[in-house]
């Protein structure tokens, strides 16, 4: 008895307030742990909620993986890795994966993930969904192009296989559709061979815009690259960065820096965390200010080795980061701008955020290739800005006054990232909406999968009028 009673709780939803990583907004949702793949169809089909989405870590920053008042499948319990071809490097695995559960086990055997975005506490599920990018979307684009198939579970209960010859149009809508055309259920990645687990890398401190672009320019041949940006500075510093660039390291790299530790050695290292929100006065003009110059000064020009885990995801260091915002939290600022109007769009958006006094200190600079098949996928060939803004009084607005900008340079916001944009808007930035919509309706004419962020974009005319 008590296992039945066990599995009927299994089938259940049940009340819990959610939040995103920027903890805005707060939403109340109805929540389900699957933990068999039968139970994970069952809830799907649930009659007890009127939609579903599945969510991973949490580490969208808005409401993308909320869906308030309805139902929200946890699938971190479906993460068993299912198979591991050695020769080739294709990773049959649950979508409710972690990237992190992935680089424990396969950094040590010589193998890593060819895109991670800035974190390592996404799900794979997750990570299809937004279709992630990472430092070097300028040399190998974003995970899409490492997927060679996955499992697409529908509200009917069907599964479909999916891949660029299977279902090809489920396959690319899914990539980046934000978990709105159904359940990822396994997925096959292509894994890329490493000699090491160290990072060359090479940092040049510039005075201001233009030379950070230049600086892009010549990174067309770089693995990695990426621009820390100070978006309080202005005047003729505008634009001021600490450009970081990076490629793997071999094992003669390691040989001539005198490396003496096991070059695939992966320790998982401990977090520090913030223990507790800070007070909302913590950051500030002045004290943004004063970080921002500590942090341009301390990083001088040269080369040295550094290990996966401070090169990619310096922030999973710092356990709970999102609580230096405080209980206010706040939004992620993400935009990208194609190269023939980036450098007057990104001018635009820096005096902007400068002049607000509005206290952004963790932004970021980014170069990017060509855009993809799937049409809500975020990145096109261009550079991207991308900060984060305390939820202080009139964040929306502002975040508005920055889309408008943005649209009138060709650009936009990623999704992943989003807490503030409005319908109109993001349809004129995403003008393949409605090739993703009819992909939907195909897969889900019922609009089963939503969102938060779904009906705020009234996607498949799930929210109000454009």
């Amino acid at each position: 008895m008590k296992g039945v009673a066990y599995l009927k709780a299994m089938l259940r939803f049940s009340p819990r307030e959610l939040e995103g990583w920027g903890r805005f907004p707060r939403q109340s949702c109805r929540v389900a742990r699957p933990e068999k793949r039968r139970a994970l169809s069952e809830l799907a089909q649930s009659s007890e909620v009127q939609s579903v989405l599945a969510r991973g870590l949490g580490r969208a920053y808005g409401d993308a993986a909320l869906n308030e008042g309805e139902g929200i499948l946890l699938g971190e319990k479906l993460d068993r890795f299912l198979d591991f071809d050695s020769q080739d490097g294709l990773l049959h695995l649950e979508s409710g994966t972690s990237f992190a559960q992935i680089l424990e086990t396969f950094v040590p055997r010589g193998w890593f993930l060819p895109v991670v975005p800035g974190t390592k506490f996404v799900t794979v599920g997750g990570a299809l969904a937004s279709d992630v990018h990472g430092k070097n979307h300028h040399r190998m684009g974003t995970i899409s192009n490492f997927v060679e198939e996955f499992e697409l579970l529908l509200a009917s209960g069907e599964t479909l296989v999916c891949s660029k010859t299977q279902n090809p149009d489920a396959f690319r809508a899914t990539l980046g559709g934000m978990g709105l055309t159904g359940v990822v259920t396994s997925a096959k990645l292509k894994l890329r061979r490493i000699e090491t687990a160290q990072i060359q890398v090479r940092t040049e401190r510039t005075m201001n815009l233009d030379q950070t672009l230049d600086g892009f320019g010549r990174d067309s041949d770089t693995t990695y690259s990426v621009a820390w940006i100070d978006c309080l500075a202005s005047g003729d510093n505008l634009g001021r960065s600490v450009l970081i660039r990076g490629e793997h390291a071999s094992l003669r790299d390691l040989d001539d820096a005198d490396f003496e530790d096991d070059p695939l050695d992966y320790p998982s290292p401990k977090a520090k965390k913030v223990p507790r929100d800070l007070p909302d006065f913590a950051l500030n003009p002045m004290s943004v200010k004063a970080f921002n110059a500590f942090y341009y000064s301390r990083h001088i020009d040269g080369a040295q080795l550094q290990g996966f885990e401070p090169f990619f995801w310096p922030l999973d260091a710092v356990g709970g980061w999102n609580k230096i915002y405080g209980a206010r939290g706040f939004v992620q600022y993400h935009c990208i701008l194609p190269f023939q109007t980036s450098h007057e769009g990104l001018t635009r958006l820096l005096e902007r955020i400068s002049s607000s006094g509005r206290a952004a200190f963790l932004a970021v600079l980014k170069l990017y290739g060509p855009e993809n098949d799937s049409p809500l996928s975020f990145p096109l060939a261009g550079h991207s800005l991308a900060l984060d803004l305390p939820a202080s009084d009139g964040i929306i607005d502002f975040c508005r006054e920055l889309d408008r900008i943005t649209v009138e340079h060709g650009g936009r916001t990623y999704l992943a990232k989003d807490s503030t944009l409005d319908a109109s808007t993001f349809a004129q930035m995403y003008p393949r909406l409605p090739e993703f919509e009819a992909i939907k309706r195909q897969l889900d004419p019922q609009n089963r999968f939503q969102s938060s962020l779904s009906r705020r974009l009234n996607i498949a005319g799930m929210g109000g009028t454009r």
